[in-house]
């Protein structure tokens, strides 16, 4: 599969970042219309099941008030101010590149394979394929297989749950036929942070990974870490601060584009 990005790509985190940034809620048309606008090469989305075998966008498993998205119907998950997942697709600029983070459920596991998050979803990776930029990221190993097989146009990332080390997210990402890694940042090490022992250097991790034919992405870094991680080679970042990260990279590479 040809690579994925080409220099190190700004992702909108659930869009223009986590919460309320500037007004607009994550996981929203209004959230990805904010990170558009600020400069974002790419919009990053969740995307959950419903009761009644709908896909909207949220990326808890539940809400405030403690229902689970699973247990609630697509008109209910509405009323509670989620976006489906066809409303925000709508209103992602085809230019945009997709990072498509997919949250199955523990119902996957016992549910008939029409009903399962994978098979929901799987129309809709293989018409946006046709359109645009996209890839698959998932902490569900199983899921990754299901997108590899049944929309094998679509690439995906091995996303190892919060800090897991880069150690096992490599080999785990080149075993399970995946052309993208991504790893939290907190498990690369931040910015101030004393050496951790046995935590390989960056710039190590991030050449180890494209020699064994990846490409990796960190999600979550602040600004100083995403241009700390461009300086490295990084291919992607998932950021929460559009704006900033796309100054900070812009800095780090010596870009005035």
């Amino acid at each position: 599969m040809s690579a994925v990005f080409g220099a190190t790509a700004v992702i909108g985190h659930r869009g223009a970042g986590r919460g309320v940034v500037d007004g607009a809620l994550e996981n929203t048309p209004a959230s990805f219309e904010l990170a558009a606008r600020t400069g974002a090469d790419w919009i990053e989305i969740d995307v959950r099941r419903t009761a009644d075998d709908r896909l909207v966008l949220f990326h808890n498993a539940a809400l405030d008030d403690g229902r689970a998205i699973v247990d609630l119907t697509e008109e209910q998950c509405r009323a509670a101010g989620l976006a489906g997942l066809e409303e925000g697709l709508a209103a992602i600029p085809t230019e945009l590149g997709l990072d498509v983070d997919v949250k199955t459920v523990m119902e996957d596991g016992v549910d008939a394979p029409a009903r399962r998050t994978l098979s929901l979803v799987l129309p809709f990776l293989r018409r946006e394929a046709k359109r645009r930029r996209m890839f698959v990221c998932s902490f569900d190993p199983g899921l990754l297989l299901g997108v590899r097989e049944g929309a094998p146009g679509v690439a995906t990332a091995w996303m190892p749950y919060v800090r897991n080390p880069a150690d096992t997210a490599v080999p785990g990402a080149v075993g399970m036929g995946c052309p993208i890694v991504a790893v939290d940042a907190r498990a690369l090490g931040l910015s101030g942070e004393n050496p951790r022992p046995g935590r390989r250097e960056l710039e190590y991790t991030v050449e180890t990974a494209h020699r064994a034919g990846l490409e990796m992405i960190s999600w979550c870094p602040a600004p100083v870490d995403a241009a700390r991680f461009a300086r490295a080679g990084m291919d992607a970042v998932v950021v929460d601060d559009v704006p900033g990260a796309v100054a900070a990279l812009k800095e780090a590479t010596g870009s005035t584009g």
